[in-house]
């Protein structure tokens, strides 16, 4: 059985504080020193310093340097290591890239899992034809690479803000440089870096932890929670953020909503919330879905008005995040018509804007609404930093099959795709044992409402009568403004602000 441990390794003092700095691939050009943060390149059996790395913002990742796992038969079944990372900043957070060393041979490639929207993507490096000026790729652009086609889902700004371990290559820290993502329908994600010349190309696809059977994981007992406590800026209170990716939080005492991408050390902005919400599923329960365990880590109402909508009548619709160790993020959407489990989609679905139908993973969806979406009020963490007043422009669809759900929504620089199944109302209250409220969940459930067939003639004319009351009540009052509830499902994942590698 092939080993995950290098065959060779390159080993000298650093040039900054004398400690050992170790290479374990012959691709590896630059290292950051783990004892005094000196960046130092490799030049020949030389290490030179050429600068000071600031510290990794320590996430919500389970990943840690060292660890290991064995890549999928697709992607040739090696053992793997993991021996750098790279953390960017962008207009809606953080996200990071681990390199890996597969088989165990300085030869044998690199490989990164990059972060996604909570989730991983593994990517390898790309070659291709010559690649157009990042401004010749806006978002929503339909292309096709090598025959295959794409669609351009993000296109955006971002700068390298600190590294570790072993790297190929390193962007001029601080220094912002272009990323376009692009994404196909059948769930694949090719990413342009145009911080170096030529520009860096990576192509992958969505992977679950879980899949890479890895070990040496970063232990979550033995995780520092004092450093991430800190006094709400606005009222004072004590306020724990218990997730170290969070972007964003809210004061339990006053309800501001707090933005922490400049790190709790840092200054701490904020902006007060009127009017609280509280969750029909309390902040901290966890329920089972897809036989895993999933916390409720962030919650937000939002509110939506129909394109085209002259009288703006508002709908509203809510929205739990949910997160599992190895999993990452998902969404449990609670709407008028029903809940639903949603995730962020690795690729785009085929679709051309202004048009009825999209397709994604084999599957047809049919346009249902688009309309314009503001989150009204937040609670709890969120791994990008949501505020009040946030608006996306989104777009909802309907298998054909009436067997999943799939939303559109873009924001400035990029679109994210969603997809997911309706639940059963009844099957919510069950995965958080609250069978007790179960009457609290009940809405227009995922399966049929009734069987027609089953029924009797005298009960098929009271609901016929029953209709054309309604009919007739709904005429009347057809003059009548005000706001009303979601009936379409409403946003599929929230402004998740994705891009190829959050």
């Amino acid at each position: 059985m092939a080993s995950s441990a290098p065959q060779r390794v390159y080993r000298a003092p650093c040039p900054g504080c004398g400690a050992p700095v170790e290479f374990k691939s012959a691709q590896s050009t630059y290292a950051v020193c783990p004892y005094c943060q000196s960046t130092v390149v490799r030049s020949g059996e030389v290490l030179q310093r050429v600068g000071r790395m600031a510290e990794v913002f320590d996430d919500h990742s389970p990943l840690q340097l060292g660890a290991s796992g064995r890549l999928p038969e697709a992607e040739g079944g090696q053992r793997f290591t993991l021996i750098g990372r790279l953390q960017y900043q962008g207009p809606q957070g953080r996200w990071a890239e681990w390199i890996a060393l597969p088989g165990g041979d300085a030869e044998d490639g690199r490989v990164t899992l990059s972060e996604d929207n909570g989730s991983y993507v593994l990517t390898r490096p790309a070659t291709g034809r010559e690649l157009p000026p990042p401004e010749r790729l806006p978002v929503g652009l339909a292309t096709s690479v090598a025959g295959k086609p794409f669609s351009v889902a993000a296109n955006l700004q971002a700068q390298l803000v600190a590294a570790e371990g072993e790297l190929p290559q390193l962007a001029p820290l601080g220094q912002p440089f272009t990323v376009v993502e692009l994404r196909s329908a059948d769930g694949e994600v090719l990413s342009i870096d145009y911080g170096s010349a030529p520009p860096q190309v990576t192509r992958g696809r969505a992977i679950a932890l879980q899949d890479l059977a890895l070990q040496g994981l970063r232990d979550e007992s033995v995780r520092e929670e004092a450093a991430r406590q800190f006094d709400c800026p606005n009222c004072g209170a004590p306020v724990a953020v218990q997730l170290d990716s969070s972007k964003s939080c809210t004061c339990p005492s006053c309800h501001s909503v707090i933005d922490l991408t400049a790190g709790v050390g840092g200054e701490l902005r904020h902006a007060e919330q009127r009017n609280p919400i509280s969750p029909l599923i309390p902040l901290g329960s966890v329920g089972q879905f897809e036989g895993a365990s999933w916390q409720v880590v962030g919650f937000q109402h939002r509110m939506g008005v129909e394109a085209g909508d002259e009288e703006e009548e508002s709908f509203g619709w809510e929205e739990y995040l949910l997160y599992n160790r190895e999993r990452g993020f998902v969404f449990l959407v609670d709407a008028s018509d029903g809940w639903s489990l949603v995730r962020p989609a690795s690729g785009a679905p085929s679709y051309k804007d202004g048009t009825p139908l999209a397709q994604y993973l084999g599957r047809s969806y049919r346009l249902t609404s688009r309309y314009r979406a503001e989150t009204g009020f937040v609670a709890g963490e969120f791994y990008w930093p949501v505020h009040s007043g946030q608006v996306t422009s989104n777009a909802d669809f309907a298998a054909v099959d009436g067997k999943g759900i799939l939303s559109r929504e873009q924001a400035p620089g990029e679109v994210t795709w969603s997809y997911g199944q309706r639940l059963d109302s009844a099957a919510v209250a069950s995965a958080f044992k609250l069978d007790a409220k179960a009457g609290l969940f009940r809405r227009q459930d995922a399966g049929p409402v009734g069987n027609v067939a089953s029924m009797g003639c005298g009960t098929v004319v009271m609901l016929f009568i029953v209709l054309v009351i309604l009919l007739i009540l709904m005429s009347n009052c057809s003059g009548d403004s005000g706001g009303s509830y979601r009936s379409s499902g409403g946003s599929m994942g929230g402004y998740t602000s994705g891009g190829g590698h959050k």
